[in-house]
């Protein structure tokens, strides 16, 4: 599917889900807005307590972290609307895989509301997908959910400004040391950065490794200051 029909088709559900009653994505339950009816978006996993400002995992009073101080990312802080878990992770799994891009409504709206009092960044950019699987898959969920975060924050954004050098093997599976090394040197920065704030967008934080590295390439073009958007985190 062509990023073009595949934005369309997003487009006209998007527009159905907002005049017509349809059902809830997790419990098929009849609702009138949105993608979730109230009682399943209740249910979505909360990151509970204070989180590390630096890696957004749980750390007591939100201090930075014991890892973030032993070995600083190159990302200078990170926000997550969720926690990965279920049920939210089967949907960015039905969302990444299946081409269920209405979802990434509810997640733009869920990380708009996460990030809304965060100082503002100067541009918005989506983790890249190789050419490659990008026309296997069609569209870059990262991308999608960048396009409405930035509606709603009223940011500008950039789809291209950086690009995956390498089509890197999956990460599942490997440990972090091999994530680390599978994901070296994997972008670009295609766009003069100097001297500003840029939040870097996808859809789940796991090890962070991809990240790490995208962060390496955004400040390698001369930003001087580089946030992380999550819709989740894994714990």
């Amino acid at each position: 599917m062509s990023n073009r029909i595949a934005r369309a088709l997003n487009g006209c559900l998007e527009f159905v889900q907002m005049r017509l009653p349809h059902a809830c994505r997790l419990c098929g339950e009849r609702v009138l807005a949105g993608v979730l009816c109230p009682g399943c978006h209740l249910d979505l996993p909360r990151l509970s307590g204070a989180c590390c400002p630096r890696c957004a995992l749980p750390s007591p009073d939100g201090q930075t972290c014991g890892a973030c101080l032993r070995r600083p990312p190159a990302f200078d802080q990170a926000q997550a609307a969720h926690a990965y878990a279920f049920p939210l992770d089967a949907l960015i799994r039905h969302c990444k895989y299946q081409g269920v891009l209405e979802l990434t409504e509810l997640f733009a709206r869920e990380l708009a509301t996460r990030v809304r009092f965060q100082d503002r960044p100067d541009l918005l950019i989506p983790m890249p997908l190789h050419p490659r699987r990008l026309g296997e898959r069609g569209y870059n969920q990262a991308a999608e959910i960048t396009r409405r975060l930035a509606r709603h924050l009223a940011l500008p954004w950039q789809a291209d400004a950086c690009r995956r050098a390498r089509d890197t093997p999956p990460q599942a599976g490997l440990d972090l040391q091999a994530r680390r090394r599978n994901l070296r040197g994997a972008f670009r920065c295609e766009r003069a950065l100097s001297g500003r704030h840029v939040a870097l967008v996808d859809d789940v934080m796991t090890s962070g490794a991809s990240l790490q590295e995208l962060a390496k390439a955004v400040k390698m073009a001369g930003a001087a200051r580089v946030s992380v958007w999550v819709v989740a985190r894994a714990l």
